[in-house]
């Protein structure tokens, strides 16, 4: 059945329209994307009535698009969007705990001469925080019904639905004057905010106390850069306990299969290939929970989006703005949903120059990497008689490396291939508030879940071809060299050896490399595996840490070090580069310009640091 009206859902993101979209059409919903896009459209009949349409329009901020979700919505309301009419009614949500910020929308909504309703939703939060509206003064001031909602708990529908009958019956729109520029918009709803606000609440008193020190010039980078300093510190410090008894427990089930079980093929499959190679990867969880217990804690409070302001200048240095800090910030995480986030840049430039830079940003799957080198060759002492620890130090410096080497490469990029004219930054800053245990226990399972399920399929798989590779053929009789080294995966680390020889890598960890290409940290295992076969009593004595520590010189932990601070070894982040961009041009760019700045910097290390060391 057509329908003959069309109500469109609008709105600044998370205002709980989605919620309330839900709640209006109950389960009868199409869910597909728009023709020619990425974005999500997502409609379905008002309950109860089927000759009404509802639309759920992308999440915006102004009718001037910043991202393909923003032109989708923008070209809908214009009715310029291919085989979509114009919608009939707009039914506009607003969050009532943040109302200044969600009327500039609205105000700019009005322009449009269509029909609307105001749906002030949230307003059970509003209550709980004090906050007080005069729904019905703000109803006059902007000429539209204005409901207070609760999408979760469905009050408000029956309104919602009553006014869309007399609109329908009216068939009136009303306009009000738009101001032209966004500051006289923010401003126009500032005012019309504290004209119908009777009570701020304690939230909004709070943020803005608080936002004087968190987001000042110059104490606010300060304390960002500490909270990132602390954060890796506890990595290190906190994580040792847990990491030793992962570390025990494998060593303990390796015992097990040496005592049980007869040297041969399967001996060396679960104690090689499983303990050595994925064993020597999971010990790593405990450091990952930690560091995204940081993350999701600082999301919860609403800190996150006051360091993207924080960084805004700093991104603007090199011809980017905030925006970008988000899916950066993402890609601390993992490239890829931080790739995928950078679709909310509208500018075509920036969203190339954030893609692209984006695997610089030091990814979890780097942690097990950086872990097993700075615990194998870096002292865990503190620096002088401070309680900073040297670890911790270094892998804060590492992080640091990271940043500024995207920084620099991105003012690059900016003014060469990916030039363009500077944008504006527009993020909505949330209130503080505290921390949401659940919301943070969520992720932390979610996460881990991911990385347990990232050890058991990519990790596992590469491990165990690199075990089968490096496991045959035997060594001749009479050589005095391990069986690993006369194997297939073997032949392979000698050939690549002549490439890597420069910056310091010997065979076997040009073996790693090779199917680390899958994910970073398979790098590890493959390590591990390789060790675990060249001497696997002393493997099992001393693991992987001790082994490296006795096999490789500093210069060339230095060197492996600066090389996975750019070698782009991730075959997942280089697929999802190519369905962001369309092709497999910037794909290929990214993966060579990253091979060439690892390989230069790897170059670097090594040599200085040999001259430097001896």
């Amino acid at each position: 059945m057509t329908s003959d009206i069309r109500i469109a859902l609008v709105g600044n993101p998370n205002c709980g329209k989605s919620a309330l979209f839900n709640a209006l059409t109950g389960l009868k919903q199409k869910v597909a994307n728009y023709p020619g896009a990425t974005v999500e459209r997502r409609t379905g009949p008002l309950l109860d009535n089927d000759t009404i349409e509802l639309i759920d329009l992308p999440g915006s901020y102004s009718l001037t698009p910043r991202s393909p979700d923003e032109e989708v919505t923008r070209n809908i309301l214009f009715g310029t969007q291919e085989n979509e009419a114009k919608p009939d009614v707009i039914l506009c949500v607003v969050d009532a705990t943040n109302l200044a910020q969600h009327l500039r929308f609205t105000l700019e909504l009005k322009s449009l001469g269509i029909p609307m309703i105001l749906a002030l939703n949230m307003s059970d939060l509003a209550a709980r925080e004090q906050i007080q509206i005069n729904a019905n003064k703000l109803a006059t001031k902007l000429g539209i019904p204005v409901i207070e909602t609760v999408a979760v708990r469905k009050k408000g529908l029956e309104a919602i639905k009553t006014n869309i009958q007399n609109i329908i019956a009216d068939n009136e729109g009303a306009t009000i004057d738009t101001w032209d520029s966004v500051a006289a918009r923010q401003k126009a709803a500032r005012q019309l905010a504290a004209d119908v606000t009777i009570s701020e609440g304690i939230g909004h008193k709070t943020s803005r106390t608080l936002d004087k020190i968190f987001l000042h010039p110059v104490l606010g980078l300060i304390i960002l850069f500490s909270l990132l300093f602390f954060m890796f510190q506890a990595v290190f410090s906190w994580s040792e306990v847990p990491m030793g008894l992962i570390e025990d427990g494998i060593i303990f089930l390796q015992g097990l299969i040496s005592a049980n079980l007869s040297e041969g093929f399967i001996a060396s499959f679960l104690s090689d290939g499983i303990l050595g190679g994925v064993g020597s990867v999971i010990v790593f969880l405990p450091q990952i929970i930690i560091l995204f217990a940081f993350t999701l804690t600082l999301e919860s409070t609403g800190y996150m989006s006051r360091a993207a302001f924080l960084m805004d200048k700093l991104m603007a240095s090199v011809g980017l703005n905030g925006r970008a800090f988000i899916p950066l910030l993402s890609s601390f995480a993992c490239a890829i949903p931080g790739i995928m986030a950078a679709r909310a840049i509208a500018n075509p430039k920036d969203r190339l120059t954030t893609i692209l830079i984006a695997p610089l940003m030091t990814c979890s799957a780097r942690i097990p990497v950086y872990t097993v080198i700075i615990g194998a060759f870096i002292p865990n002492t503190t620096v002088g008689n401070s309680f900073v620890g040297l670890q911790g130090l270094v892998m804060f410096g590492l992080y640091l490396m990271g940043i500024v080497s995207a920084l620099i490469i991105a003012a690059v990029l900016k003014r060469t291939i990916a030039k363009g004219k500077p944008t504006s930054f527009l993020l909505e800053l949330p209130k503080y508030q505290a921390p949401n245990f659940r919301f943070i226990m969520v992720g932390l399972i979610e996460r881990s879940r991911l990385f347990l399920r990232r050890a058991g399929t990519v990790i596992m798989g590469a491990t165990v071809i690199l075990w089968a590779l490096a496991s045959y053929p035997n060594a001749p009789t009479g050589s005095d060299k391990p069986d690993v080294y006369h194997s297939f995966a073997g032949m392979i680390g000698r050939a690549l050896e002549v490439i890597f020889a420069p910056i310091g890598f010997n065979w076997e960890i040009s073996i790693a490399l090779v199917p680390g290409m899958a994910a970073r940290e398979v790098a590890i295992s493959s390590l591990g595996t390789v060790y675990s076969l060249a001497g696997s009593e002393e493997a099992i004595e001393t693991g992987l840490i001790g082994m490296l520590n006795g096999l490789w010189s500093l210069p060339t932990a230095l060197a492996f070090l600066a090389w996975y601070i750019y070698a782009p070894q991730c075959l997942s982040t280089i697929a999802v580069t190519r369905r962001e961009t369309n092709g497999w041009k910037w794909p290929l760019f990214m993966t060579g310009y990253l091979f060439v700045v690892a390989y230069m910097a790897a170059f670097i290390t090594y040599q200085l640091s040999s001259a430097l060391i001896g």
